[in-house]
């Protein structure tokens, strides 16, 4: 049975994605460093996932001003993340 996430609930393990993007170990230079392939898609599906968790949260009726602010947050974080990771 599936149980359904809470927007709060959403919203920590968003910043916890981000935070795992940003702590990503840089491959070496022999491999490629930042501009390796498995990097950059590693880093980004992290990023999509943590977007992808809050992304309806402004939608629903239930979100309260804060929730729909923390959303801002931790898209305009994933974007910043981004970034300051691949570029």
């Amino acid at each position: 049975m599936a149980r359904l996430i809470l927007a709060s609930e959403r919203v920590i393990k968003a910043r916890g994605l981000i935070q795992k993007a940003r702590e990503l170990p840089i491959p070496a230079p022999s491999e490629g460093g930042k501009i390796n392939f498995s990097y950059i898609a590693h880093v980004k599906a992290l990023l999509q996932d943590a977007r992808d968790l809050v992304k309806y949260i402004t939608k629903t009726p239930s979100a309260t001003a804060e929730i729909k602010e923390q959303v801002s947050q931790i898209l305009q974080e994933a974007d910043r993340a981004n970034q300051e990771i691949l570029h």
